[in-house]
């Protein structure tokens, strides 16, 4: 199973190509896997900014792309759309990449 320092790695490894390709400025990793709660059956949820406006064909692509790098099913969030309350404590346990 993987954890979250191997997620990390990976993330890191593409972060060139994940601003290049899709306009990525931040991302980070935040749920059952910063609580190390995580088990098989667990997504990966990733938190991204982006340096301009993005269509929802981009955002799907990104989140296929993410979900086929990690191995993994990725709930992807854009740090924009976080509400305020769930949005807060998301920031707060958030390891950025």
């Amino acid at each position: 199973m993987t954890n979250l320092e191997d997620l990390r790695k990976i993330l890191q490894a593409h972060r060139e190509e994940l601003n290049r390709k899709y306009g990525v400025t931040e991302i980070g990793i935040f749920g059952s896997f910063v609580k190390n709660q995580q088990n098989d059956t667990s997504d990966v949820d990733i938190l991204v900014e982006f340096n301009k406006a993005i269509d929802l064909l981009t955002f799907v692509n990104l989140k296929n792309y993410l979900s086929d790098l990690l191995k993994a099913n990725v709930d992807l969030v854009m740090k924009k759309a976080l509400k305020p309350k769930i949005g807060q404590r998301i920031l707060q346990e958030v390891v950025d990449i």
